[in-house]
């Protein structure tokens, strides 16, 4: 199994895999405030929707460690915990508002996938329930519920993706032509992918799969980082453009297509990386199923349809300037550079979760598994 990760917590620090770098670099940086989570997540030096959730996660832990201005040694003990007032109400409270107004301003970091704001709302419901609950605790102890907290979601993800892993291979068959779009593997979530992981899994079992990355404009994650992860794990992969997906599809070279997703609708519309949609409509044409991968935690049931799923837009640099030695458009030309689209319902065979695979009526099914 190919062993890369996104993010690593070790000795109570955060690193992460610079993905900006990848495929010429592996470079590893070290966050240490909750400016350097806030840049990393911005910048895509961390991505995909469950990478963003976890490295959050431990984000506001790493931001709000050294909040109390006394030492361990003085917080740790009781007695001296309150000749310093670490468990005082007031001082409990203000390091809860801490925490609120710092995971407020991790969230701001990019608006689509929910995994970012889910993650930091268990982090905040953790600390906030002992506090309302009115039970003795100190500062240091909320900051150690937070530590608690966000190891548990990194290792539910863990888990999430190699039973995710599972049930896709339930789905293919050795030797099948699949075809994905960005990056939803081992490096977009904890380990092992979403929609990758039954690819991984299936390298490691002799399945052969014939993997076909589409490049993925404007950031280039198939090309830079999924045909990156394929390739190091000994996987068949071809990358193609994306406006050659339909040729390779009517070609027959294409079985099945996998995709991740960010923010999944309550009524199955599911937003990823700008050109999915087309990719799901192609697939249609061609009477190829299409798979989206998603974590429960990704299935928003509070945004009922796809419409109201926020969509980032980005910089139009990426797409004149990003790739080339010198300017591929004309200074006067205008941009239009949405991170994602949403693909609807009607155009996804299948949601693969970790809990199972769900078929439509989506609206009902998507809250039987979530709730159930």
């Amino acid at each position: 199994m190919l062993e890369t990760v996104p993010l690593w917590f070790e000795n109570d620090r955060l690193y992460i895999l610079d993905q900006t770098r990848l495929p010429n670099e592996e470079v590893t940086e070290e966050l240490t405030t909750k400016e350097d989570v806030w840049d990393a997540i911005k910048k895509l030096k961390v991505r995909g929707a469950p990478a963003i959730g976890v490295c959050a996660a431990y984000g506001l832990y790493i931001a709000a460690k050294d909040f109390c201005p006394y030492p361990d040694s003085v917080c740790g003990d009781m007695n001296n915990s309150k000749r310093f007032g670490c468990h005082r109400e007031e001082n409990v409270r203000k390091f809860l508002a801490f925490i609120k107004e710092t995971a407020d301003y991790i969230n701001s970091s990019r608006p689509t996938a929910v995994n970012l704001s889910w993650a930091l709302k268990r982090m905040v419901k953790k600390v906030e329930g002992v506090v309302e609950a009115g039970e003795i605790i100190t500062v240091k102890g909320m900051k150690n519920l937070l530590r608690e907290e966000a190891i548990k979601i990194h290792e539910e993800d863990v888990a999430a993706c190699m039973a995710m892993g599972e049930y896709g291979l339930e789905l293919l068959k050795p030797g099948m032509g699949v075809l994905t779009h960005c990056n939803a593997g081992t490096i977009a979530t904890s380990k092992y992918g979403t929609c990758l992981a039954p690819i991984h899994l299936g390298q490691e079992r002799g399945y052969g799969f014939r993997m076909f990355c589409d490049e993925t404009r404007p950031l280039l994650q198939g090309a830079r980082l999924t045909s990156w992860e394929l390739v190091k794990n000994g996987v068949d992969t071809t990358l193609i453009c994306d406006n050659m997906a339909s040729i390779v599809m009517k070609n027959g070279w294409i079985d099945a297509v996998v995709v991740g997703c960010d923010r999944m609708a309550a009524n199955g519309d599911g937003a990823n990386k700008i050109g999915t949609s087309g990719v799901a409509i192609l697939a249609r044409e061609y009477g190829i199923p299409f798979y989206m991968f998603v974590p429960t935690s990704t299935i928003d049931l509070d945004t009922p349809t796809g419409s109201d799923i926020p969509i980032e837009l980005r910089e139009g640099d990426e797409i004149k300037n990003m790739w080339y030695e010198k300017p591929m458009a004309p200074e006067g030309a205008k941009t239009y550079n949405p991170a994602f689209d949403v693909t609807d319902h009607k155009y996804i065979t299948a949601v693969v979760t970790e809990k199972g695979i769900v078929r439509p009526p989506y609206d009902v099914n998507l809250r039987k598994i979530v709730e159930g």
